[in-house]
């Protein structure tokens, strides 16, 4: 895959990263509202977009970057209590998901771009 620049990866990673846990565990003000179950599926969307830079860089090394979204999606379950959240294992399953998801999304396409070629 051509470069654009050889950091890219690891700046985006660092920023979604960031971003998560800005927006996790920032005190709740108790105005959101999880209608529809639309936390969990913002959970899903977060961390898929986690791994899918990474995972674009460095597609063998997969599962290492799974586990460390889930570690990170379940170190935010026990911080958030410290900060005036609620810690729910449907998060943690939520961020699982989505980074299973990103996963899979990101080698898919990179194998599409390859075989593309």
């Amino acid at each position: 895959m051509a470069r654009v620049c050889a950091g890219m990866p690891q700046i985006l990673t660092a920023l979604i990263t960031l971003a998560i846990g800005v927006t996790t565990l920032m005190p709740s003000t108790g105005g959101h509202s999880t209608l529809l179950g639309l936390d969990k599926v913002a959970h899903l969307l977060a961390f898929a977009g986690l791994v899918i830079p990474m995972t674009l860089a460095q597609p063998r090394r997969w599962p290492l970057i799974f586990a460390l979204a889930l570690a990170y999606g379940g170190l935010i379950e026990i911080v958030q209590p410290h900060v005036g959240r609620s810690a729910e294992w449907a998060d943690l399953v939520a961020d699982g998901l989505g980074a299973a998801l990103g996963i899979a999304l990101a080698l898919t396409l990179r194998r599409r771009l390859i075989d593309d070629r």
